[in-house]
């Protein structure tokens, strides 16, 4: 089984990376994971005129890495096979289109609720991603 495990560094993408390993010692046929961390960079576009594109995409690095850290050492732990992927963009749209190019049966994070006038608004991402996937998406609390 191939899952793409999309974390933020929050307490349920934290629960989604357990469940994860969890799913892949129930199954019979080897398995990886690839950790996905989606910064959306569009409000820091226009700061790249002023600080340069390079300190831009070093800052969404070191946030990606820092997002990734507790899910690799976990991962890490249970000796479970795993590579990272990390992107800029829209969030819920290059979680799903990295689900569906990279070939992964199924897309696992974490539901992360939010409240409040933005989530009736846009609704959340995990929403979002279950609407754009073309693979199968596992919410996990």
């Amino acid at each position: 089984m191939k899952i793409l495990l999309a974390t933020d560094g929050s307490k349920h993408s934290m629960h989604a990376v357990k469940f994860a390993i969890r799913l892949l010692g129930e199954t019979t046929a080897p398995g990886t994971i690839t950790l996905i961390s989606v910064h959306d960079d569009t409000a820091l576009r226009h700061a790249q005129r002023f600080v340069g594109k390079k300190a831009v995409e070093e800052y969404l690095r070191d946030l990606s890495d820092t997002d990734l850290a507790e899910a690799r050492k976990i991962l890490d732990k249970a000796g479970v096979k795993h590579d990272m992927v990390i992107r800029h963009g829209h969030i819920a749209a290059e979680i799903a289109e990295a689900g569906s190019s990279g070939k992964f049966d199924m897309i696992v994070m974490g539901s992360k609720g939010r409240s409040g006038l933005k989530d009736l608004l846009v609704g959340s991402v995990a929403q979002r991603v279950v609407e754009l996937s073309k693979v199968p998406v596992l919410l996990v609390r």
